[in-house]
């Protein structure tokens, strides 16, 4: 008996959620003044003025005689003089893939299918390209399982066999059910990280280092297209 999408996505949000880590720390307010405060975190003492926050992210809002305004985490709450707190967050995983220039090129290893890989992040590939000797040691059945196509690339117009690619990772991001094509030349040198994979994350550029990230929304739908996959081979 096959689960309704709707299912699955409830399955992949509770899974989700436990895979978070929990963190806790004790807070008390060990004295207070007019925009000022000493306070505990985990037993270590900290001054903080209005505005100032704590290593550990414990912003001072504002404060009187009686009462500490602090925003932990995002949530804003106040504080009074001498009563202990115990905070409780949970701390989503970071799901990204940081790549830096060389040479003007933003190259990168990677994994297709589990198996390394040189990529070269490439904005103006519509797919994930590669050679036919690279799709050839990857496994890749393209002539078998492909459709094929005609592209247009720097040289020309060259025959490709489109294929989808199972899991795609870059980092900490794994995408599954990824579009690609492969060439029937020697071309490309590195495996283009196209926008069959770029499109999915969000994209900045920090300087000389390119920064992918992974949202949550994402993940439900990688879930759930990878699960579909998964039936559609069985």
């Amino acid at each position: 008996m096959k689960l309704s999408n709707l299912v699955r996505a409830l399955i992949c949000l509770f899974f989700f959620s436990i895979s978070f880590g929990t963190h806790a720390f004790e807070i008390q307010v060990y004295a207070l003044f007019k925009d000022m405060a000493i306070i505990k975190v985990d037993g270590v003492q900290h001054k903080l003025k209005t505005g100032e926050t704590t290593p550990e992210g414990v912003t001072l809002i504002s404060a009187d005689s009686e009462k500490a305004i602090l925003q932990v985490k995002g949530k804003t709450e106040s504080y009074p003089l001498g009563e202990n707190f115990s905070i409780s967050f949970a701390e989503k995983p970071k799901m990204e893939a940081r790549i830096w220039s060389a040479g003007g090129m933003y190259l990168t290893n990677g994994f297709i299918n589990d198996q390394v890989v040189k990529f070269v992040v490439d904005t103006g590939a519509s797919w994930i390209a590669m050679n036919r000797q690279q799709a050839d040691e990857l496994g890749i059945q393209y002539l078998l399982i492909g459709d094929k196509a005609v592209a247009s690339t720097a040289n020309g117009h060259t025959s490709v066999h489109t294929v989808l690619l199972k899991k795609v990772r870059v980092g900490d991001i794994e995408l599954h059910n990824v579009q690609a094509a492969v060439l029937e030349n020697s071309n490309p040198k590195y495996i283009l990280l196209g926008n069959s994979f770029l499109d999915r994350v969000d994209m900045e550029r920090e300087g000389q280092m390119m920064l992918l990230k992974q949202n949550i929304s994402c993940w439900v739908i990688h879930f759930l297209t990878a699960s579909t996959w998964s039936e559609k081979v069985r």
